[in-house]
């Protein structure tokens, strides 16, 4: 790719949108995701009686489980948010890219 492309392509605006848009909300989505992590470890850390706490009497089935799978299902959840923006509004952007630089 020649220079003069990629500074063209670095001077458009959807260019630049994508690109704030998108490290913006591949950020948020991190210290979403770091945030529930890092609380599910201080959890453990500070008080680990209360993850292995049964269900309910007789259980083998401790607090732990659901807490650790809802964990993973956040993190599939916020998979699902970011593949569906990036699918919709970043392809817009990066389409607009392409096709503006193509008509020049």
């Amino acid at each position: 790719m020649n220079k003069e492309l990629v500074e063209k392509i670095k001077s458009n605006p959807d260019y630049q949108k994508l690109i704030s848009t998108r490290n913006s909300f591949a950020v948020k989505l991190s210290i979403m995701m770091l945030t529930v992590y890092f609380l599910f470890i201080l959890l453990i850390a500070f008080n680990p009686s209360f993850l292995g706490t049964p269900l309910s009497n007789g259980s083998v089935t401790t607090i732990g489980i659901p807490v650790g799978m809802g964990i993973i299902i956040f993190a599939i959840v916020l998979t699902g948010i970011y593949t569906k923006r990036a699918n919709g509004e970043f392809d817009d952007l990066s389409n607009s890219v392409k096709n503006s630089i193509k008509e020049h």
